[in-house]
């Protein structure tokens, strides 16, 4: 077994220095092409996994975790995923009032705040970013918080997928449970017990105003200077009638 296994470089070589460029290039494409198209199925059978089990940890975790080896302040790591029924329906309005007022309408993309960022970005006035709760969780869970064209295309081509296996009360579930709300800190519950020392499920209406004011920036925001945008937000909360 070993000396036929030692045998393939000894076959194969030659073929390859046979090649041309062109048919050289060509293969390589193809098997880039084919590494994707394996992730991307991956990805794709996760989600659908996803629906029933609850992710162990996501790319913004491992992320975070990777980062703190080179920084010299402490990481501890606070994640407890907790049931929709766990977190405060307070909460679960003001994050979909402050990041996608139009959740239960729309199929996994916003194309009307697409549009109105767009146009924002031509007047060089762009005050909002356009990305929908799935985008965000796709990207939390795969992707991390990196920019690329590669990286948008990928969600992009995930996001439906997500809409279709997991419909938008797991969405909302998985996304309240993973997203970043502060160093270390992920999910409702770890964000209630950390900031207000409160379990989700009793966060009152203002201070679940103010923790979703900060998710555009949980790095850098406390809930307790966001009492302006908290107040918008809470005006948002009842013109949608909650």
């Amino acid at each position: 077994m070993t000396t036929a296994l030692s045998a393939y470089p000894a076959i194969w070589l030659p073929i390859w220095r046979q090649k041309s460029k062109k048919e050289k290039a060509l293969t390589l494409a193809l098997a880039f092409g084919f590494a994707l198209a394996a992730m991307w199925l991956l990805a794709a059978l996760t989600l659908v996994g996803l629906r029933w089990i609850d992710p162990p940890s996501t790319a913004v975790h491992v992320q975070r975790r990777v980062q703190s080896w080179f920084s010299p302040r402490p990481y501890d790591l606070r994640y407890r995923f907790v049931p929709l029924t766990q977190i405060s329906p307070d909460l679960q309005h003001a994050v979909v009032a402050a990041e996608d007022g139009r959740f239960y309408q729309h199929h996994g993309f916003d194309w009307q705040q697409i549009r109105i960022a767009a146009e924002e970005d031509r007047e060089g006035e762009r005050i909002r970013g356009a990305s929908t709760l799935t985008q965000q969780l796709v990207k939390n869970l795969f992707f991390g918080t990196g920019r690329s064209v590669l990286r948008k295309a990928a969600e992009a081509s995930l996001v439906p997928v997500a809409e279709l296996v997991l419909g938008k009360r797991r969405i909302l579930e998985l996304y309240l449970n993973v997203v970043e709300w502060g160093p270390g800190v992920y999910g409702a519950e770890a964000a209630c017990q950390y900031y207000d020392r409160v379990p989700a499920r009793r966060i009152s209406r203002p201070q679940a105003a103010r923790l979703a004011a900060i998710l555009p920036a949980p790095l850098r925001r406390r809930p307790e200077r966001m009492n302006s945008y908290s107040n918008i937000i809470l005006r948002r909360m009842a013109q949608m009638g909650w």
